[in-house]
Protein backbone atom coordinates (compact mmCIF):
# COMPACT_ATOMS: atom_id res chain seq x y z
CA UNK A 1 0.00 0.00 0.00
CA UNK A 2 2.31 2.69 1.25
CA UNK A 3 5.41 2.45 -1.38
CA UNK A 4 7.15 5.41 0.13
CA UNK A 5 8.29 3.27 2.38
CA UNK A 6 9.51 0.55 0.33
CA UNK A 7 13.71 -0.17 1.15
CA UNK A 8 16.72 1.46 -0.41
CA UNK A 9 17.38 -0.87 -4.00
CA UNK A 10 20.15 0.82 -5.32
CA UNK A 11 23.26 -0.70 -6.03
CA UNK A 12 25.32 2.37 -4.24
CA UNK A 13 28.85 0.93 -2.44
CA UNK A 14 29.58 1.70 0.75
CA UNK A 15 33.56 3.06 -0.42
CA UNK A 16 30.65 5.68 -2.20
CA UNK A 17 29.03 6.80 0.67
CA UNK A 18 32.29 7.21 2.94
CA UNK A 19 34.08 8.74 0.38
CA UNK A 20 32.16 11.66 -0.31
CA UNK A 21 32.43 13.80 -3.02
CA UNK A 22 34.26 16.32 -4.42
CA UNK A 23 32.63 19.36 -6.85
CA UNK A 24 33.79 21.21 -9.59
CA UNK A 25 36.62 23.77 -8.80
CA UNK A 26 35.21 26.80 -7.82
CA UNK A 27 36.67 30.22 -7.88
CA UNK A 28 36.05 31.45 -4.21
CA UNK A 29 35.02 34.84 -4.31
CA UNK A 30 31.78 33.69 -6.85
CA UNK A 31 30.96 30.79 -4.89
CA UNK A 32 28.24 28.47 -6.78
CA UNK A 33 28.33 31.22 -9.89
CA UNK A 34 31.08 31.08 -12.75
CA UNK A 35 31.15 35.02 -13.31
CA UNK A 36 29.90 38.57 -12.68
CA UNK A 37 29.71 41.68 -14.45
CA UNK A 38 27.41 44.59 -15.24
CA UNK A 39 24.68 44.38 -17.82
CA UNK A 40 24.08 47.42 -19.83
CA UNK A 41 26.40 50.91 -20.49
CA UNK A 42 26.02 51.52 -16.15
CA UNK A 43 27.53 54.60 -15.22
CA UNK A 44 29.03 53.33 -11.88
CA UNK A 45 31.13 49.77 -12.09
CA UNK A 46 29.02 47.43 -9.36
CA UNK A 47 30.69 44.35 -8.11
CA UNK A 48 29.86 40.48 -6.33
CA UNK A 49 31.25 38.62 -4.13
CA UNK A 50 30.97 35.45 -2.12
CA UNK A 51 31.92 35.59 1.62
CA UNK A 52 32.26 32.09 2.59
CA UNK A 53 32.70 33.23 6.55
CA UNK A 54 28.89 33.67 6.50
CA UNK A 55 28.07 32.30 3.56
CA UNK A 56 26.35 34.75 1.77
CA UNK A 57 26.48 36.57 -1.68
CA UNK A 58 27.08 40.45 -1.77
CA UNK A 59 26.30 41.98 -4.81
CA UNK A 60 26.68 45.99 -5.68
CA UNK A 61 24.82 47.27 -8.54
CA UNK A 62 23.77 50.93 -10.41
CA UNK A 63 21.67 51.54 -13.57
CA UNK A 64 18.67 52.94 -14.73
CA UNK A 65 16.24 50.05 -14.85
CA UNK A 66 15.59 46.55 -15.50
CA UNK A 67 12.62 47.17 -17.72
CA UNK A 68 11.55 48.39 -21.12
CA UNK A 69 13.52 47.20 -24.02
CA UNK A 70 16.81 47.42 -22.38
CA UNK A 71 18.33 46.72 -18.91
CA UNK A 72 21.27 48.23 -16.44
CA UNK A 73 22.10 46.10 -13.22
CA UNK A 74 24.54 44.09 -11.69
CA UNK A 75 24.60 40.43 -12.30
CA UNK A 76 26.11 37.43 -11.00
CA UNK A 77 25.60 34.02 -12.92
CA UNK A 78 26.08 30.90 -14.35
CA UNK A 79 25.35 28.85 -17.28
CA UNK A 80 22.40 26.16 -17.03
CA UNK A 81 20.92 23.83 -19.42
CA UNK A 82 17.31 22.11 -18.66
CA UNK A 83 15.07 22.68 -15.29
CA UNK A 84 16.31 24.32 -12.50
CA UNK A 85 15.28 25.83 -8.87
CA UNK A 86 16.52 28.76 -7.71
CA UNK A 87 16.50 29.75 -4.19
CA UNK A 88 17.97 31.97 -1.66
CA UNK A 89 17.02 34.48 1.30
CA UNK A 90 17.71 38.21 0.05
CA UNK A 91 17.28 41.87 1.34
CA UNK A 92 18.27 45.47 -0.04
CA UNK A 93 21.07 46.83 2.30
CA UNK A 94 20.22 50.67 3.79
CA UNK A 95 17.31 52.77 3.12
CA UNK A 96 18.41 53.36 -0.12
CA UNK A 97 17.91 56.24 -2.72
CA UNK A 98 14.92 55.26 -5.43
CA UNK A 99 11.79 53.10 -4.14
CA UNK A 100 12.22 50.75 -7.02
CA UNK A 101 15.68 49.45 -6.39
CA UNK A 102 15.67 45.43 -6.90
CA UNK A 103 16.93 42.70 -6.34
CA UNK A 104 16.29 39.23 -7.18
CA UNK A 105 16.85 36.06 -9.34
CA UNK A 106 17.27 36.39 -12.82
CA UNK A 107 17.09 34.14 -16.05
CA UNK A 108 18.35 35.29 -19.43
CA UNK A 109 18.89 34.41 -22.81
CA UNK A 110 22.16 36.35 -22.87
CA UNK A 111 24.63 38.88 -21.09
CA UNK A 112 23.54 41.58 -24.06
CA UNK A 113 21.07 44.70 -22.21
CA UNK A 114 18.33 43.97 -24.64
CA UNK A 115 18.02 39.80 -23.90
CA UNK A 116 15.16 37.80 -23.48
CA UNK A 117 14.91 37.09 -19.54
CA UNK A 118 12.96 36.81 -16.72
CA UNK A 119 13.45 37.32 -13.20
CA UNK A 120 11.49 37.48 -9.39
CA UNK A 121 12.43 40.66 -8.05
CA UNK A 122 11.69 42.45 -4.86
CA UNK A 123 12.04 46.31 -5.42
CA UNK A 124 13.13 48.74 -2.16
CA UNK A 125 9.65 49.71 -1.78
CA UNK A 126 8.29 46.34 -0.94
CA UNK A 127 6.92 45.32 -4.66
CA UNK A 128 7.38 41.86 -5.27
CA UNK A 129 6.54 40.79 -8.80
CA UNK A 130 7.54 38.40 -11.77
CA UNK A 131 9.43 40.11 -14.75
CA UNK A 132 10.17 39.22 -17.96
CA UNK A 133 10.59 40.00 -21.91
CA UNK A 134 9.65 37.40 -24.07
CA UNK A 135 11.40 38.22 -27.37
CA UNK A 136 15.11 40.56 -27.79
CA UNK A 137 14.11 43.87 -27.51
CA UNK A 138 10.64 44.06 -26.47
CA UNK A 139 9.05 45.62 -23.89
CA UNK A 140 9.16 44.25 -20.12
CA UNK A 141 5.76 42.80 -18.66
CA UNK A 142 5.19 42.36 -14.83
CA UNK A 143 3.44 39.73 -13.00
CA UNK A 144 2.87 42.13 -9.27
CA UNK A 145 2.51 38.70 -6.73
CA UNK A 146 -0.14 39.16 -3.88
CA UNK A 147 2.30 40.02 -1.23
CA UNK A 148 4.70 42.53 -0.27
CA UNK A 149 8.27 42.62 1.05
CA UNK A 150 9.45 39.04 0.32
CA UNK A 151 12.92 38.52 1.43
CA UNK A 152 12.50 34.15 0.27
CA UNK A 153 12.66 34.08 -2.81
CA UNK A 154 12.54 31.51 -5.49
CA UNK A 155 12.34 31.12 -9.24
CA UNK A 156 11.86 28.06 -11.25
CA UNK A 157 12.02 26.68 -14.72
CA UNK A 158 10.04 23.02 -16.01
CA UNK A 159 10.18 23.53 -19.59
CA UNK A 160 9.10 26.70 -20.88
CA UNK A 161 7.25 27.63 -17.57
CA UNK A 162 8.63 29.73 -15.38
CA UNK A 163 7.33 29.89 -11.48
CA UNK A 164 7.87 32.28 -8.92
CA UNK A 165 7.53 31.47 -5.63
CA UNK A 166 8.19 34.17 -3.29
CA UNK A 167 7.69 34.53 0.79
CA UNK A 168 8.24 36.66 3.92
CA UNK A 169 10.36 34.29 5.77
CA UNK A 170 8.27 32.28 7.75
CA UNK A 171 5.26 32.26 5.82
CA UNK A 172 4.49 29.26 3.09
CA UNK A 173 4.86 30.59 -0.95
CA UNK A 174 2.84 32.78 -2.70
CA UNK A 175 3.19 31.76 -6.79
CA UNK A 176 2.90 33.57 -9.80
CA UNK A 177 3.80 31.90 -13.19
CA UNK A 178 4.43 32.35 -16.42
CA UNK A 179 3.75 29.54 -19.21
CA UNK A 180 5.06 29.13 -22.82
CA UNK A 181 8.34 31.71 -22.77
CA UNK A 182 11.07 30.04 -24.22
CA UNK A 183 14.54 31.62 -23.33
CA UNK A 184 16.47 28.28 -25.19
CA UNK A 185 17.54 25.82 -23.61
CA UNK A 186 21.08 27.27 -22.29
CA UNK A 187 20.47 30.51 -19.91
CA UNK A 188 22.31 32.82 -17.95
CA UNK A 189 20.83 32.47 -14.51
CA UNK A 190 22.09 33.80 -11.12
CA UNK A 191 21.69 36.99 -9.00
CA UNK A 192 21.33 40.29 -9.52
CA UNK A 193 20.73 43.71 -8.05
CA UNK A 194 19.67 47.58 -9.86
CA UNK A 195 19.23 50.78 -8.67
CA UNK A 196 16.92 52.20 -10.74
CA UNK A 197 19.33 55.20 -10.52
CA UNK A 198 22.68 55.69 -12.65
CA UNK A 199 24.58 57.47 -10.51
CA UNK A 200 23.47 54.96 -7.41
CA UNK A 201 25.05 52.23 -6.50
CA UNK A 202 22.71 50.08 -4.41
CA UNK A 203 23.61 47.35 -2.06
CA UNK A 204 22.11 43.44 -1.64
CA UNK A 205 22.66 40.60 0.42
CA UNK A 206 22.03 37.30 -0.34
CA UNK A 207 22.06 34.05 1.57
CA UNK A 208 21.08 30.26 1.66
CA UNK A 209 21.59 30.40 -2.21
CA UNK A 210 21.05 27.00 -3.73
CA UNK A 211 20.62 25.52 -6.94
CA UNK A 212 18.84 22.81 -7.42
CA UNK A 213 18.45 20.64 -10.55
CA UNK A 214 14.77 18.81 -9.72
CA UNK A 215 14.27 15.22 -11.11
CA UNK A 216 13.12 14.68 -14.53
CA UNK A 217 9.37 13.14 -15.34
CA UNK A 218 11.81 9.48 -16.63
CA UNK A 219 13.30 9.05 -13.62
CA UNK A 220 11.73 5.91 -11.87
CA UNK A 221 11.04 6.62 -8.23
CA UNK A 222 12.64 4.68 -5.48
CA UNK A 223 14.91 3.29 -8.56
CA UNK A 224 16.18 6.41 -9.46
CA UNK A 225 17.69 8.79 -7.50
CA UNK A 226 18.98 12.62 -7.39
CA UNK A 227 22.40 13.83 -4.98
CA UNK A 228 21.76 14.76 -1.57
CA UNK A 229 23.02 17.55 0.43
CA UNK A 230 23.08 17.06 4.12
CA UNK A 231 22.20 20.80 5.90
CA UNK A 232 22.16 22.11 9.30
CA UNK A 233 19.51 24.39 10.52
CA UNK A 234 19.20 26.90 13.30
CA UNK A 235 15.87 27.48 14.22
CA UNK A 236 16.05 30.62 15.24
CA UNK A 237 17.42 32.25 12.56
CA UNK A 238 16.56 30.11 9.71
CA UNK A 239 19.98 30.08 8.47
CA UNK A 240 21.16 26.83 7.00
CA UNK A 241 24.71 25.49 5.95
CA UNK A 242 25.68 22.75 3.70
CA UNK A 243 28.26 20.05 5.87
CA UNK A 244 28.16 17.30 3.70
CA UNK A 245 27.03 16.07 -0.05
CA UNK A 246 26.98 12.89 -2.06
CA UNK A 247 26.29 12.08 -5.68
CA UNK A 248 23.63 9.61 -4.51
CA UNK A 249 20.88 9.61 -1.74
CA UNK A 250 21.53 9.66 1.62
CA UNK A 251 18.57 9.92 4.31
CA UNK A 252 17.36 11.05 7.52
CA UNK A 253 20.01 12.04 9.59
CA UNK A 254 19.72 11.36 13.61
CA UNK A 255 21.73 13.76 15.79
CA UNK A 256 23.75 11.89 18.95
CA UNK A 257 23.31 13.20 22.25
CA UNK A 258 27.61 14.22 22.33
CA UNK A 259 25.94 16.97 19.53
CA UNK A 260 28.84 16.00 17.74
CA UNK A 261 27.78 13.10 15.35
CA UNK A 262 25.42 12.43 13.12
CA UNK A 263 23.96 9.41 11.65
CA UNK A 264 22.04 9.01 8.37
CA UNK A 265 21.41 5.84 5.94
CA UNK A 266 22.63 5.10 2.68
CA UNK A 267 22.33 1.96 0.42
CA UNK A 268 20.56 -0.33 2.98
CA UNK A 269 23.70 0.43 5.32
CA UNK A 270 24.07 3.11 8.44
CA UNK A 271 26.32 5.90 8.47
CA UNK A 272 27.98 7.97 11.52
CA UNK A 273 29.25 11.34 10.47
CA UNK A 274 31.88 12.99 12.33
CA UNK A 275 30.22 17.00 12.26
CA UNK A 276 34.47 18.21 12.99
CA UNK A 277 36.34 15.91 10.06
CA UNK A 278 33.01 16.35 7.70
CA UNK A 279 33.68 11.91 7.45
CA UNK A 280 31.57 9.76 7.59
CA UNK A 281 31.65 5.88 8.73
CA UNK A 282 29.96 3.11 8.08
CA UNK A 283 28.46 1.59 11.16
CA UNK A 284 28.32 -1.99 11.50
CA UNK A 285 24.37 -4.05 11.39
CA UNK A 286 25.90 -7.49 10.66
CA UNK A 287 23.55 -9.16 8.04
CA UNK A 288 21.17 -6.11 8.55
CA UNK A 289 21.96 -4.54 5.14
CA UNK A 290 18.22 -3.48 3.66
CA UNK A 291 17.83 -0.40 6.28
CA UNK A 292 15.63 1.97 5.40
CA UNK A 293 15.16 5.76 6.60
CA UNK A 294 13.34 4.76 9.58
CA UNK A 295 15.93 4.74 12.11
CA UNK A 296 16.17 5.85 16.02
CA UNK A 297 18.27 6.53 18.32
CA UNK A 298 17.56 6.17 22.14
CA UNK A 299 17.30 9.16 24.50
CA UNK A 300 20.92 7.88 25.60
CA UNK A 301 22.19 7.59 22.23
CA UNK A 302 23.59 3.73 23.56
CA UNK A 303 20.94 2.38 21.63
CA UNK A 304 20.12 2.40 17.81
CA UNK A 305 16.26 1.20 16.33
CA UNK A 306 16.50 0.01 12.97
CA UNK A 307 14.07 -0.98 10.29
CA UNK A 308 15.17 -3.45 7.59
CA UNK A 309 13.41 -4.79 4.81
CA UNK A 310 12.78 -8.79 4.57
CA UNK A 311 11.12 -10.05 1.80
CA UNK A 312 10.07 -13.41 3.19
CA UNK A 313 8.95 -11.53 6.46
CA UNK A 314 6.22 -9.26 4.98
CA UNK A 315 8.53 -6.50 4.57
CA UNK A 316 10.19 -3.69 6.78
CA UNK A 317 10.89 -5.58 9.95
CA UNK A 318 12.17 -3.86 13.40
CA UNK A 319 15.63 -4.71 15.06
CA UNK A 320 17.79 -2.86 17.64
CA UNK A 321 21.77 -2.68 17.56
CA UNK A 322 24.17 -0.97 20.26
CA UNK A 323 25.07 2.12 18.45
CA UNK A 324 28.78 0.87 18.29
CA UNK A 325 27.42 -1.84 16.31
CA UNK A 326 27.59 -5.55 16.55
CA UNK A 327 24.39 -8.35 15.61
CA UNK A 328 20.97 -6.82 15.15
CA UNK A 329 18.34 -8.21 17.72
CA UNK A 330 14.76 -8.88 15.89
CA UNK A 331 12.04 -7.21 17.39
CA UNK A 332 8.65 -7.51 15.66
CA UNK A 333 8.32 -10.91 13.99
CA UNK A 334 6.79 -10.11 10.66
CA UNK A 335 6.12 -6.54 8.43
CA UNK A 336 5.57 -4.05 7.13
CA UNK A 337 6.98 -2.85 10.59
CA UNK A 338 8.01 0.91 10.61
CA UNK A 339 10.16 2.22 13.73
CA UNK A 340 9.73 5.84 14.86
CA UNK A 341 10.41 6.00 18.37
CA UNK A 342 12.04 4.86 21.56
CA UNK A 343 10.06 5.61 24.70
CA UNK A 344 12.87 7.88 27.29
CA UNK A 345 13.43 4.69 29.80
CA UNK A 346 14.49 2.80 26.71
CA UNK A 347 11.99 0.00 27.60
CA UNK A 348 9.52 0.36 24.47
CA UNK A 349 9.50 1.06 20.89
CA UNK A 350 6.74 2.05 18.84
CA UNK A 351 6.26 1.85 15.44
CA UNK A 352 3.82 1.87 12.11
CA UNK A 353 2.59 -1.78 11.23
CA UNK A 354 0.02 -3.12 9.16
CA UNK A 355 -1.61 -5.98 10.69
CA UNK A 356 -4.75 -5.68 10.02
CA UNK A 357 -4.92 -4.04 6.11
CA UNK A 358 -4.14 -0.91 7.00
CA UNK A 359 -1.17 1.04 8.94
CA UNK A 360 -1.74 1.53 12.75
CA UNK A 361 0.03 2.97 15.58
CA UNK A 362 2.25 -0.15 17.51
CA UNK A 363 3.82 -0.40 20.61
CA UNK A 364 6.31 -3.62 21.66
CA UNK A 365 9.06 -3.61 24.29
CA UNK A 366 12.39 -3.05 23.64
CA UNK A 367 13.82 -6.29 24.29
CA UNK A 368 10.91 -8.01 22.49
CA UNK A 369 7.52 -9.36 23.11
CA UNK A 370 3.84 -8.80 22.60
CA UNK A 371 2.90 -5.81 20.49
CA UNK A 372 -0.04 -3.59 21.38
CA UNK A 373 -2.19 -1.64 18.71
CA UNK A 374 -2.82 1.99 20.03
CA UNK A 375 -4.41 3.41 17.01
CA UNK A 376 -7.59 2.21 15.61
CA UNK A 377 -8.74 4.47 13.00
CA UNK A 378 -9.09 4.12 9.04
CA UNK A 379 -6.10 5.89 7.00
CA UNK A 380 -2.58 5.46 7.64
CA UNK A 381 -1.12 6.16 11.14
CA UNK A 382 2.39 6.65 11.17
CA UNK A 383 5.59 8.77 12.44
CA UNK A 384 4.93 8.00 16.30
CA UNK A 385 7.72 9.49 17.87
CA UNK A 386 7.69 10.24 21.97
CA UNK A 387 7.72 13.21 24.29
CA UNK A 388 10.78 13.90 26.54
CA UNK A 389 8.64 13.03 29.91
CA UNK A 390 7.26 10.00 27.98
CA UNK A 391 3.88 11.10 28.29
CA UNK A 392 2.90 11.64 24.79
CA UNK A 393 3.15 9.61 21.37
CA UNK A 394 3.08 12.33 18.63
CA UNK A 395 2.16 11.06 15.37
CA UNK A 396 0.72 11.83 11.56
CA UNK A 397 -2.43 10.42 10.62
CA UNK A 398 -4.37 10.82 7.09
CA UNK A 399 -7.96 9.64 9.48
CA UNK A 400 -9.98 12.92 7.85
CA UNK A 401 -8.56 12.69 4.11
CA UNK A 402 -5.52 14.89 4.90
CA UNK A 403 -2.40 13.94 6.53
CA UNK A 404 -2.03 16.08 9.63
CA UNK A 405 -0.44 15.55 12.86
CA UNK A 406 -1.81 13.98 16.15
CA UNK A 407 -1.00 13.41 19.38
CA UNK A 408 -1.86 10.84 22.34
CA UNK A 409 -1.19 9.64 25.96
CA UNK A 410 1.69 6.66 25.50
CA UNK A 411 -1.07 3.95 26.40
CA UNK A 412 -2.61 5.46 23.13
CA UNK A 413 -5.63 7.65 25.08
CA UNK A 414 -7.02 10.69 24.10
CA UNK A 415 -6.30 11.02 20.47
CA UNK A 416 -6.46 15.08 19.65
CA UNK A 417 -5.19 17.04 16.37
CA UNK A 418 -2.59 19.91 15.95
CA UNK A 419 -2.86 20.72 12.70
CA UNK A 420 -5.53 21.86 10.70
CA UNK A 421 -5.18 20.79 7.23
CA UNK A 422 -3.88 23.40 5.08
CA UNK A 423 -1.14 20.98 3.90
CA UNK A 424 0.03 17.11 4.26
CA UNK A 425 2.12 17.20 7.50
CA UNK A 426 4.26 14.54 8.05
CA UNK A 427 6.76 13.10 11.05
CA UNK A 428 6.14 15.47 14.24
CA UNK A 429 9.70 15.79 16.03
CA UNK A 430 9.90 17.28 19.11
CA UNK A 431 12.63 19.14 20.54
CA UNK A 432 14.85 17.69 23.34
CA UNK A 433 13.87 20.60 26.01
CA UNK A 434 10.07 19.35 25.34
CA UNK A 435 9.13 22.94 23.72
CA UNK A 436 8.66 22.58 20.11
CA UNK A 437 7.76 20.07 17.16
CA UNK A 438 9.90 20.49 13.76
CA UNK A 439 7.88 18.78 11.00
CA UNK A 440 7.19 18.17 7.09
CA UNK A 441 4.61 19.81 5.19
CA UNK A 442 3.88 18.89 1.61
CA UNK A 443 1.78 20.56 -0.94
CA UNK A 444 -1.66 19.06 -1.88
CA UNK A 445 -1.28 20.01 -4.74
CA UNK A 446 1.61 17.65 -5.68
CA UNK A 447 0.84 15.09 -3.23
CA UNK A 448 -1.94 12.31 -1.97
CA UNK A 449 -2.21 12.68 1.82
CA UNK A 450 -0.81 8.80 2.64
CA UNK A 451 2.09 9.61 0.20
CA UNK A 452 5.46 11.55 1.38
CA UNK A 453 7.32 10.68 -1.68
CA UNK A 454 11.04 12.00 -2.83
CA UNK A 455 11.81 15.06 -4.57
CA UNK A 456 8.74 17.61 -3.81
CA UNK A 457 8.46 20.97 -2.44
CA UNK A 458 8.93 20.89 0.91
CA UNK A 459 8.47 23.20 4.16
CA UNK A 460 9.58 22.55 7.27
CA UNK A 461 7.60 24.10 9.91
CA UNK A 462 7.67 24.63 13.62
CA UNK A 463 5.17 24.70 16.45
CA UNK A 464 5.28 25.52 20.25
CA UNK A 465 4.58 21.87 21.85
CA UNK A 466 1.17 22.99 23.13
CA UNK A 467 0.16 22.74 18.93
CA UNK A 468 -1.08 26.40 20.09
CA UNK A 469 -0.76 29.34 17.54
CA UNK A 470 0.40 29.00 13.17
CA UNK A 471 3.27 26.68 12.47
CA UNK A 472 6.38 29.08 10.82
CA UNK A 473 7.84 27.97 8.10
CA UNK A 474 11.61 27.22 9.27
CA UNK A 475 13.35 25.86 5.88
CA UNK A 476 12.13 25.31 2.31
CA UNK A 477 13.06 22.83 0.30
CA UNK A 478 13.76 20.32 -2.62
CA UNK A 479 13.48 17.20 -0.90
CA UNK A 480 10.86 14.93 0.38
CA UNK A 481 10.99 11.32 1.66
CA UNK A 482 14.31 10.93 3.49
CA UNK A 483 14.32 14.68 4.63
CA UNK A 484 13.49 14.36 8.10
CA UNK A 485 11.87 11.05 8.73
CA UNK A 486 13.80 10.54 11.85
CA UNK A 487 14.31 12.85 15.46
CA UNK A 488 16.97 15.13 14.14
CA UNK A 489 17.27 17.73 16.42
CA UNK A 490 20.72 18.77 18.10
CA UNK A 491 20.58 18.11 21.90
CA UNK A 492 20.54 21.72 22.91
CA UNK A 493 17.50 21.99 20.78
CA UNK A 494 18.57 24.79 18.88
CA UNK A 495 19.17 23.02 14.98
CA UNK A 496 18.27 20.36 13.09
CA UNK A 497 19.40 18.27 10.35
CA UNK A 498 17.83 17.01 7.07
CA UNK A 499 18.87 16.33 3.83
CA UNK A 500 17.71 18.62 0.53
CA UNK A 501 18.04 17.18 -3.12
CA UNK A 502 19.43 18.11 -6.36
CA UNK A 503 20.93 16.22 -9.60
CA UNK A 504 24.76 15.41 -9.16
CA UNK A 505 25.35 18.46 -11.86
CA UNK A 506 24.46 21.07 -8.84
CA UNK A 507 25.29 20.13 -5.52
CA UNK A 508 25.91 22.92 -3.09
CA UNK A 509 29.26 23.11 -1.99
CA UNK A 510 29.92 22.68 1.55
CA UNK A 511 30.11 25.48 3.80
CA UNK A 512 32.85 25.19 6.41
Amino acid sequence: MIHVKRTLLTCLTSLMLTAGFSALAQNPNLGIFAGQGDIGDVLKPGSARYNAQNHTYELAGSGYNVWFDHDEFHFMWKKMTGDFILYCRAELVGKGVDPHRKVGWMARTSLDPKSAHINAVVHGDGLTSLQFRKTTGANTEEIRAKITHADVIQLERKGNTYTMRMAKFGEPFVTEQVTDLSLGDEVYVGLFVGSHNKDVLEKGVFRDVRISVPATDAQVPYRDYLASNLEILDVSTGNRQVIFNHPKSIQAPNWMPNGKTLLYNGDGNIYTFNMAKGQPTLLNTGEVKNNNNDHVLSFDGKMLGLSSGVKELGGSIVYTVPVTGGNPKQITPKGPSYLHGWSPDRKTLVFTGSRNGDYDIYSVPSAGGPEVRLTEAKGLDDGPEYSPDGKYIYFNSARTGTMQLYRMKADGSEEEAITNGEFHDWFPHISPDGKWIVFLSFLKEEVKADEHPFYKHVYLRMLPISGQGEPKVIAYIYGGQGTINTPSWSPDSKRVAFISNTAESSMSPVEK
